[in-house]
């Protein structure tokens, strides 16, 4: 049977015993780090969520406290009594290493099994075992910093917001389902047979309507979910900081928001943020880097070549222009050391994954030049090239042409990126804001093949561009949209809303939507707009992002308690699962498929 409590009382977190309580009892508790047992002299690493510290026990210890401690094991849970001492040998890798406590009362609270890996910062097991062992896992110190380090972000994102006016306000998680975008998590309702909830993908309405319901500046931690496939930084379900404004326009929301930065950098990781953000439109953005969310802590800019070659007969770059493409460079300076031909192959392989039908080179060393596609060009328009990327000997030219600029942006975008990966051309440590502005209003989907909106229906148009949707010039119409962007990552994203009950049903219009279509779908938003609603605008940042652009990992499951994998699943409860047929009759829901078929 395990020992108790009784009696005790913590005083103190494993972390926080310091020289400073040389003399003194205290009383700790945790988890078992590791055991030395040296005969005469047992040792025990002690853990909590602040540190560890060392229990020390000798032959003048009661040999019953001594033999518990000798057979203490990993992850057993102890509490311990003693006298705080100076220790003979001290561990400067941690800050309690100067002491150590000598125990005089030792309590076996629970014992545990031998953990499928070792409860340290540098395990070496796979992710698929961490994750069903989580609460294993989550014990890490790498892990718990991780975790610590979100509660404080959180913290300040709500004393900032608080300080600047805005009221923390909770929307609902079972809401009404208006698919555009991503799939919608539906909840069947049992009183309204046939009918179904939908889990918020972002509290967007509600936030509009508390802005024409007159509460001025609105902030929620809030949870969201969409139904899509996953990605390194994005899961099912995700946690937003949510804001929105009156009265604003886009200077108004941008710098509030550099604010925020600007002070969660100080306070959690003492780093000073410069502000105001560099700005990018979002033109200029696709064109220098092949990205709306570009890295700007290296060069790699991308280089237009059309107008050089508009009246080349070489078939791959004449046959892209001809379908109104494009052919698109980046010179990668001083790397023709280390890009050979083989390793050019390999960046061939990796930028088809983007549909590109291949990666044409030209390879500028000192010994011998070699292209893959000089041979086809004038002289006049191989100089032009090299000149154009400013080529020099050393220099490897890398070129993709298509017939969609998207594909060009696609592969030389991320190229760029991955070779600044491979060649180390990013100073560790960096934090690089901007903000990218003035986004497409809507995008072409080839899947619909139609226009959609490229953030949400609720954007607003640039004022400007309002007879261009008129016209149906869709392809041309800007919105007064700005993503936050961190290293090369969407950090948040937002906009001015409409807030004009005419050019709303001018957008729905240009949607494909019918009145009755608006109606149905956002009947709720639309008669809201009847009644005064005045200039406002907003954004949200990814929470999971941001701590984890903040504590440099590399993936947002690091960061989150409880992650999903790429199929949506949970390892450790094994979530989703099926549920009692009594449970879907109540329901009125009859399964068609499962997984197994």
């Amino acid at each position: 049977m395990a020992d108790t409590m009784q009696g005790l009382k913590r005083t103190h977190y494993c972390g926080e015993v310091l020289p400073s309580l040389i003399g003194e009892t205290v009383v700790v508790t945790g988890w078992v780090q590791k055991t030395r047992d040296l005969g005469n002299l047992v040792f025990i690493d002690l853990r909590d969520r602040t540190g560890i510290v060392q229990l020390a026990f000798n032959d003048g210890t009661q040999r019953e406290i001594f033999e518990k401690a000798a057979a203490a094991r990993a992850e057993f849970v102890l509490m311990a009594k003693g006298l705080v001492r100076r220790r003979e040998s001290v561990n400067t890798e941690i800050p309690t290493g100067e002491v150590e406590v000598y125990v005089d009362d030792l309590r076996v609270l629970a014992k545990s099994q031998t953990p499928p890996f070792e409860i340290v910062n540098d395990t070496n097991v796979k992710e698929e075992l961490r994750l069903k062992y989580r609460y294993l896992d989550l014990r890490r110190p790498v892990m718990q910093n991780a975790i610590m380090m979100r509660h404080k972000i959180v913290k300040v994102a709500r004393d900032y917001y608080d300080n600047n006016g805005f009221l923390e306000i909770e929307t609902p998680i079972l809401i009404k389902s208006t698919p555009e975008g991503a799939r919608d998590y539906l909840v069947p309702s049992r009183v309204h047979p046939g009918k179904f909830f939908a889990l918020p993908q972002s509290p967007q309405l509600y936030k509009q309507i508390l802005m024409l319901s007159g509460y001025d500046r609105y902030m929620q931690i809030a949870r969201c979910f969409r139904d899509e496939d996953l990605r390194a930084d994005r899961q099912p379900e995700f946690t937003q900081i949510d804001l929105e404004m009156s009265f604003v326009d886009e200077e108004d929301v941008m710098t509030v928001n550099e604010g925020f930065v600007k002070e969660v950098f100080h306070k959690v990781l003492s780093v000073e943020v410069k502000t105001p953000f560099k700005r990018l439109c979002y033109d200029e953005a696709m064109s220098r880097y092949g990205s709306d969310k570009p890295d700007t802590r290296f060069g790699l800019e991308l280089v237009d070549l059309s107008d050089l070659l508009k009246n080349c007969e070489f078939k791959v770059f004449a046959g892209a222009l001809a379908e109104g493409g494009s052919v698109r460079g980046i010179n990668v300076k001083g790397a023709a050391a280390t890009l050979t031909r083989k390793e050019i192959d390999k960046l061939t392989d990796f930028v088809k994954t983007y549909r590109t039908k291949g990666l044409a080179f030209t390879r500028l060393t000192a010994e011998a030049e070699s292209s893959s596609y000089e041979k086809f060009l004038t002289e006049e328009e191989k100089t032009a090239i090299r000149t154009a990327l400013g080529a020099e000997t050393g220099d490897v030219l890398l070129l993709v042409a298509d017939s969609k600029n998207k594909v060009v942006f696609d592969s030389l975008g991320a190229l760029r990126s991955h070779l600044a990966r491979k060649l180390d051309l990013i100073q560790p440590g960096t934090f690089d804001f901007l903000w990218v502005t003035d986004f497409p209003m809507y995008e072409w989907s080839e899947e619909e093949n139609r226009f959609m909106a490229m953030h949400h229906p609720f954007t607003s148009p640039k004022l400007e561009d309002l007879d261009k949707m008129a016209s149906g010039d869709l392809g041309h119409v800007y919105a007064r949209a700005y993503d936050m962007v961190l290293n090369g990552t969407e950090l948040g994203g937002g906009s001015i809303r409409i807030n004009d009950p005419d050019i709303q049903s001018k957008v729905f219009s240009a949607l494909g939507f019918t009145e009755e279509e608006a109606q149905e779908r956002f009947g709720f938003l639309l008669n809201a707009f009847q009644y005064g609603v005045p200039p406002h605008g907003g954004m949200a940042y990814g929470l999971d992002r941001l701590v984890m652009l903040m504590l440099g990992k590399d993936s947002i499951k690091d960061v989150i308690a409880f992650p999903k994998v790429q199929n949506s699943s949970e390892l450790m409860t094994m979530c989703p699962s099926a549920v009692e047929e009594k449970n879907l009759r109540e329901l009125s829901i009859a399964v068609t498929a499962t997984e197994e078929e």
